[in-house]
Formats: structure tokens, C-alpha cells, sequence
């Protein structure tokens, strides 16, 4: 049985989900809420949260190659993304369709083999090429119009493991996934 908010997800998206085999995100407004948390002595701190985190080890789990590609840089994505095992961590990436493209080409895949879930204007790029582009909730109203599929959830609140869910669904991944669980 779906997740219910998976339920009456429109067929094309469904396709689109099926053939995907690496799946990049954003981490500013997507992974986070978009608040940038500075601390008196000047580190940045972010807070991800653990929803989206198991979304993304389950992609692992089951094939899906993960990426994040963001255009600013951040101790703590890169120890969030060594926790999770995230391999394709690019940070500083002001041209994100580029670096997409250049990871597409090293993994041997097609654009349309690639999903990229994002929140803002940078982010339009790289879903302009993919074959599953998703936008969180509260994504600005451009990103979510140029989306295959919108999230319920914001960013930063368990909108990626919506996507991560999609995906697995999609792929007809989720029953095994409920029966790993149990």
C-alpha cells in the first residue's frame, strides 16, 4: 500500500520517478529551512532534518545515487553528507546546471535519468535539464512552476523524504521498504 499522500501522484510524474538513478538536492530552503544560524563566535550552524536523512539512505539502500550541490559552503553539509554517506557533495557551485552536468557525464547517465529537488532561482538551472524536477512547498512561485512535482512539506521540514519517497514508489521499491521495517 502507497503512502497516502503518494497515492494520486499523476502518472507522468510516476514515470518520470521510475527512471531515476541519481537524484541531487539542494541544501539551503530544501535541505534546511533556508535560515542561515550564525553563532557569536561567527560558525554557521544548519539543522537538517532526521526524516530527510533517512529518505536519503534509503535511496542509497536501493540504488539511487544521491548528489548535493549548493552554491555556498558549509562545514556542517559536509559532515552531514559524510554521515548519511553521500558521495557527490559539490559545494561553492555558482553554476549548478554545470555541475550536473559534469556529474551526469562521470556516472554514465542521461538527463533524464536525474532528479534535482530545489527551493529557489539557482535551482532553476538544474531542473530545467532533468527528468524529475521537484520543488519543495514553499518553494519561490518560478521553481514551482517549472516542477514536475511540488512537495507538501517545506523545505528543511521533511519535503526531501517526500521526494525520496516518490522516487522509491515510483521504482516500486516501497512495499520492500515497509517489510524492512517490520
Amino acid at each position: 500500500m502507497p503512502i497516502n499522500y503518494l497515492s494520486n501522484i499523476p502518472t507522468d510524474v510516476l514515470a518520470r520517478a521510475a527512471k531515476i538513478r541519481v537524484a541531487a538536492f539542494d541544501v539551503d530552503g530544501t535541505l534546511t529551512d533556508g535560515r542561515l544560524w550564525y553563532g557569536e563566535d561567527g560558525r554557521e550552524t544548519k539543522v537538517f532534518h532526521v526524516h530527510d536523512g533517512l529518505g536519503l539512505k534509503r535511496l542509497l539502500a536501493n540504488g539511487v545515487q544521491v548528489a548535493i550541490i549548493t552554491a555556498r559552503i558549509s562545514h556542517p553539509v559536509a559532515l552531514r553528507a559524510e554521515e548519511l554517506g553521500i558521495a557527490h557533495v559539490y559545494q561553492g557551485q555558482g553554476d549548478k546546471r554545470a555541475c550536473l552536468e559534469d556529474l551526469l557525464e562521470a556516472l554514465g547517465l542521461a538527463p533524464e535519468q536525474a532528479a534535482f529537488v530545489g527551493d529557489d532561482l539557482p535551482d532553476l538551472p538544474p531542473m530545467g535539464i532533468v527528468g524529475l524536477a521537484v520543488a519543495v512547498a514553499n518553494a519561490h512561485p518560478w521553481v514551482a512552476a517549472a516542477a514536475h512535482w511540488q512537495t507538501r512539506l517545506c523545505g528543511g521540514m521533511g519535503a526531501v523524504r517526500e521526494a525520496c519517497d516518490l522516487i522509491l514508489h515510483a521504482q516500486g521499491k516501497s512495499a520492500a521498504e515497509r517489510e524492512r521495517w517490520r
